[in-house]
């Protein structure tokens, strides 16, 4: 592309010669009634151009139907007309912009003979010119065959660079892969530690034998097409900002710099303001499934830019996991860090769905007597209904497991890590001012897990009460389905109470969708979360959720008593019961602290029945 006289055909023609593929001239596209009104020095209007538009949009088309690629020479000088060119096909498009003097081009078009443009219309082609930033720049200074070798070169640039090649970098580099398209992978060098873990990378799996490796930076950075597209899965927090400034001198404006991992949304937020001083894109996207969803189909919620959400949309869509009409489970979040935000609230929720299962078992195993293999099949009973998910189907493999004679589960050490995000969850809840208990309850199980050797003194024997009855299955499957749904409900809160604060205007409706697959909480009930936020904000608010839990309330109290009885912690099942104990307001407790809190701090307090809203302090 480039204004008449640039060497669009000349170029074109030696190009798709040494490629093998055929070439369009732009020029034959044109109406009669637009060669005669050039001729006549008149310049072509949008109007004009539009059905000439059209038909190189059509044979662009029909060549990639057939799998063919060609060579489409056209001036294509303003955006909107390589937009309607380009519509659908983006990705398959390589816009290569011939550009030099006008001084150069006047020459050239005086010395063509037999060419209906003449040389008084060159200055209107440069008049209405919009130079793409998305191209690649060909000097026409440059002799015809080091124009095409330069072509040729910038063409077979890798489409996408991933940047650390851990265990979901690899997996998604493969998943990109099995996908066709081309990429750079690029793993720091360490002495000792890290050495050409890229090029092992590529030797170690066949999807990857078209891939670059590199541990140079720059040859990282310059193996890439224009505009950069740049995926980090490497360390939250300050290796992420190390790195960054180590890319940021080898970037150009335009690129997009893409944060996969665990970061927190407002470091998120912080970075996209940083870069965009500097036109370099930053979105900040939750990646979930662990290894295998990187691998055959993640849940992907990218946040950023708009404008450079939609230059990545496709390679996302390349490689996310797929719901059930056959859609990506990837979606634009929102601006700023709502990408990474959505993703530390998924993580959150996956905490507490952990827990209940846990505490399920410890119920089945230690109250009941039941051995692993027994729940496992409990377990997967479970799983073929209503209460399909993910973390349930592990969890039947996990107690199938066995190492020897003896059930692997009771060879783990009973300690549970974390990596931070159900921390950063807890805490925005609270800032927030949302009572996600659940989520609270579950993070800091983990951390009682950690504490149990150092308060040995504690311990004694297991005390069963006598007077204690053990539950059936079916009311233990009641509460479990109780909690889980009011575990999403905070959950969704938390997001729903976000999106106002910050402005995000979040679709949960279509959260959940991208939640039903790929990720590590994907399940049934995440299925009908999608129906509930189309019609209501509140997952108690749609009347399939109300009503179960208004049915199953009596077997969820039945089962924290019973557990309890039993001396057996239940940290997250009792928050559940706690949180519909206090949203039902039978009893009241905080007027008590309200009015403690006027009694020493003058805090003042607000009346029943009082339509004024008028606030009160009493000298108690």
């Amino acid at each position: 592309m480039g204004v008449s006289g640039s060497g669009k055909t000349t170029i074109g023609q030696l190009l798709a010669s040494q490629l093998g593929i055929d070439f369009f001239d732009g020029d034959d596209f044109h109406s009669a009634t637009n060669i005669e009104k050039m001729k006549s020095g008149q310049p072509l209007d949008d109007h004009d151009r539009y059905d000439w538009l059209q038909n190189i949009h059509a044979i662009a088309n029909k060549t990639l139907a057939t799998n063919a690629s060609a060579v489409i020479a056209c001036s294509a000088l303003k955006k909107q007309y390589r937009d309607i060119i380009s519509k659908n096909i983006e990705e398959s498009i390589f816009w290569i912009y011939l550009h030099g003097s006008k001084d150069l081009i006047q020459k050239r078009m005086a010395e063509r003979k037999d060419h209906y443009m003449p040389v008084t219309l060159l200055q209107s082609q440069f008049d209405i010119l919009e130079i793409p930033n998305e191209s690649i720049k060909i000097d026409i200074s440059l002799d015809p065959q080091t124009m095409v070798n330069t072509i040729l070169q910038e063409t077979n640039k890798s489409t996408l660079g991933i940047v650390g090649l851990g265990v979901m970098g690899k997996s998604l580099a493969r998943n990109w892969a099995r996908a066709g398209v081309k990429l750079s992978l690029y793993n720091r060098f360490v002495k000792g530690v890290e050495e050409q873990v890229a090029e092992k990378t590529i030797q170690a799996y066949p999807e990857l034998e078209n891939a670059s490796g590199f541990e140079d930076l720059r040859s990282f950075v310059h193996s890439l097409v224009k505009p950069r597209i740049i995926f980090m899965m490497i360390k939250a927090g300050k290796e992420t900002d190390v790195f960054i400034n180590e890319i940021l001198p080898h970037l150009d404006a335009g690129d997009i710099l893409i944060d996969g991992g665990n970061s927190h949304y407002e470091d998120t937020k912080n970075r996209i303001v940083r870069l965009e001083k500097q036109q370099i894109h930053f979105m900040g996207t939750g990646v979930s499934g662990g290894e295998k969803g990187a691998l055959y189909g993640p849940s992907i919620m990218p946040s950023g830019s708009f404008e450079a959400y939609q230059k990545i949309e496709h390679l996302l869509f390349a490689i996310a996991a797929k719901d059930k009409n056959g859609n990506p489970c990837s979606a634009y979040i929102g601006p700023e860090g709502s990408g990474h935000f959505v993703k530390m609230i998924h993580n959150g929720i996956e905490y507490a769905e952990m827990q209940l299962i846990a505490e399920t078992y410890a119920y089945l195993r230690y109250v009941q007597g039941l051995e692993p293999s027994s729940i496992a099949q409990v377990f997967d009973e479970w799983n073929q209904g209503a209460l399909h998910s993910y973390l349930l189907e592990s969890t039947v493999h996990i107690l199938q497991k066995k190492e020897g004679d003896t059930y692997l589960i009771d060879l783990i050490l009973d300690v549970a890590g974390n990596k931070g995000t159900g921390n950063w969850a807890t805490i925005t809840a609270s800032e927030l001012g949302i009572p996600a208990g659940m989520i609270t309850s579950a993070l800091f199980a983990r951390y009682v897990s950690t504490l149990k050797e150092s308060v040995r003194n504690l311990r004694q024997a297991s005390i069963k009460n006598i007077h204690s009855t053990q539950l059936s299955i079916d009311t233990l499957k009641t509460a479990y389905t109780a909690a889980r749904i009011i575990n999403h409900q905070q959950g969704f809160l938390i997001l729903r109470t976000a999106s106002m604060e910050y402005n995000w205007n979040l679709d949960l409706s279509n959260i959940a969708r991208i939640w039903t697959n790929g990720c590590i909480i994907r399940s049934t009930l995440m299925e009908k979360m999608i129906l509930a936020f189309h019609e209501h904000h509140d997952v108690f608010e749609y009347h399939d959720f109300k009503n179960e839990i208004i049915l199953s309330k009596p077997e969820l109290k039945s089962f924290c008593i019973s557990a309890l009885e039993f001396d057996l912690p239940i940290p997250c099942y009792t928050a559940s019961l706690d949180y519909l104990n206090s949203l039902s307001g039978l009893y009241a407790t905080a007027n008590i602290i309200q009015a403690q809190r006027d009694f020493f701090g003058a805090h003042t307090y607000q009346k029943k029945n009082d339509t004024t809203g008028a606030f009160y302090h009493t000298e108690w």
